[in-house]
Order: structure tokens, then C-alpha cells, then sequence
């Protein structure tokens, strides 16, 4: 499943890349601006980032200020860490319960561009939180699961 996963990410991030690269020569050098695809590419964007949620938690590839988190004994350090991923869990859900509601509630418009339901494009909010959720489980679980060992302070060679 991981691999499915990172898989898909690389995929969306490398074909973002080529639209974006794509319609930047069409521009300048022929041009032709596209609206359709401007708000395809917005919207693969969307999905990038909030794919990337998962992969950020999966990875521990999150921003962290750990300079005063490095005093704590281990054991502190294990219940800090697993009550900052309850924090992280509880702000995913309420941006599933809000972004699936506003799917719901707008997703029924025709977008200007593609001209598709726009549930389509705010469907990836809720879609990326969930998955973000299940990612945070399984890390709640292994910190759970954890030694204190790995809680420990990591020396550094330069």
C-alpha cells in the first residue's frame, strides 16, 4: 500500500511539473493560454499538497522545533510526541468534516474552466484529510508501540 501511495504522489507531483513546464512555453513562446488547463494544473496542485499531508506524517517530514523537545527524558519525549499526532488528528478531522461539507454544499457548481462539478476539485480536501487520518493512526500506533530507545537523544557526528 505504501508504495501504491508514494507512487501515486510521484506521479501527480512529475505530471504537475510537465503541465506546468508545458503551459509556460505555449505562453510565452506560442501565445496560447489555456483556462482548462490553468485550473487543472490549480487543482493537481491541490491534490499534490494534500497527498503529500500523508506522506509528510508516514516520513516525519513535518516541520518540528525539537530544540527544547531534546532536554526531555524519553519517556516525556514518547507522550509529547503522541499527544502532538492526538493535536494533528483532531485538526484532520475537523478538515474532513468541513471540507467534505463544503464539497457537499458547493461541489454541485459547474467549475469555470473544465467545466466539471466542482466536487471534483473540493472532493480533495476531505480525500486528502482522510487518508492524512489513517496515516496518523498508524503513527499513533507505532509511537505506542515504540521503545524508549528511540525516544533517546541521537549524537550528531560532523
Amino acid at each position: 500500500m505504501y508504495k501504491i501511495y508514494m507512487g501515486i504522489g510521484i506521479f501527480a507531483v512529475a505530471f504537475l511539473a510537465t503541465c506546468v513546464i508545458s503551459s509556460v512555453i505555449m505562453r510565452y513562446f506560442f501565445g496560447l493560454s489555456y483556462a482548462a488547463l490553468e485550473e487543472f494544473m490549480t487543482t493537481l496542485f491541490a491534490f499534490t499538497t494534500f497527498w503529500g499531508i500523508g506522506i509528510c506524517i508516514i516520513e516525519d517530514e513535518h516541520i518540528v522545533i525539537d530544540s527544547f523537545y531534546d532536554f526531555f527524558p524519553p519517556l516525556i519525549k514518547k507522550w509529547v510526541t503522541f499527544f502532538n499526532y492526538l493535536i494533528v488528528l483532531f485538526v484532520d478531522w475537523i478538515i474532513i468534516k468541513y471540507g467534505l461539507s463544503y464539497t457537499l454544499q458547493y461541489g454541485k457548481h459547474l467549475s469555470m474552466g473544465m467545466r466539471i462539478p466542482t466536487y471534483w476539485m473540493y472532493g480533495i480536501i476531505p480525500l486528502g484529510a482522510s487518508i492524512a487520518f489513517v496515516c496518523i493512526i498508524i503513527k499513533l500506533i507505532r509511537i505506542a508501540r515504540a521503545p524508549l530507545s528511540d525516544y533517546e537523544k541521537k549524537i550528531v557526528l560532523k
